[in-house]
């Protein structure tokens, strides 16, 4: 047990108080991405099944959608289907306003991510100006500088700029390729908003048109039979 505290004192004396912020900060960060890909990976999954169902009229045009427990993508479009479409005829407006409401933690997810990228490094900085007056505060103390020392110092010092570069680049790399992942789903709520209306156009269409064969035909439509009683 010794051992390991020692092991623990000598790498925080090396690190300091910013590499020991540094350390939480890349355990957030790595958090943060593992929970980005799995949750829009399986949004992305759920969508393609679930709007494939659409185009196919198996759940009649979003009828039978909870829109509590929906797939994000399906909410917007079933908000767009069933109620901005009736009034609003800037659709991409309207998908862009039920974007940010649904995909709310995922942006909050993206802009912390985007604050670890820019942080990290000043952090490591900071870190390594601290150590470097501590260095020179410890030679000024001595009355022989000892260039060993002061090569060993600045190394130590100098520790903490390249943890902070390793925790940034790599946020950074995952920053902007969810971002691409995140603009990609605007682009596919909007493009599938319009292809959603149009199929449920084309259901209304086709309901209509079998009505009016009905009741010429003398018969009453299928949706009117259990509101009549008999006599």
């Amino acid at each position: 047990m010794q051992f390991h505290i020692e092991n623990l004192d000598g790498i925080y004396a090396m690190i300091g108080q910013a590499g020991v912020v540094l350390i939480f900060v890349a355990f957030l960060a790595f958090y943060i991405i593992l929970w980005q890909l799995v949750y829009m990976t399986a949004v992305w999954r759920n969508f393609k099944r679930d709007f494939l169902d659409l185009e196919k009229g198996e759940d009649r045009c979003l009828r039978g959608i909870d829109p509590k427990r929906a797939n994000p993508l399906i909410r917007i479009i079933y908000d767009i289907v069933t109620t901005h479409a009736q009034h609003s005829d800037d659709i991409r407006a309207e998908v862009s306003y039920l974007f940010h409401r649904n995909f709310k933690r995922v942006s909050n997810g993206l802009c912390w991510l985007k604050l670890i990228s820019v942080i990290s490094p000043l952090l490591g900085l900071l870190g390594t100006v601290w150590g470097m007056v501590a260095v020179f505060q410890s030679m000024a103390d001595v009355s022989h500088a000892n260039a060993t020392i002061l090569a060993s110092g600045i190394w130590s010092a100098l520790i903490t700029t390249i943890m902070g570069l390793t925790v940034a680049i790599p946020t950074l790399m995952a920053y902007y390729y969810l971002m691409l992942k995140f603009r990609g789903f605007h682009i596919e709520a909007v493009e599938h908003s319009y292809r959603a209306i149009e199929v449920c156009r084309r259901h209304k269409i086709r309901e209509v048109k079998t009505d009016a064969d009905e009741t010429a035909a003398g018969g009453c439509p299928a949706h009117c039979g259990a509101g009549q009683k008999v006599g």
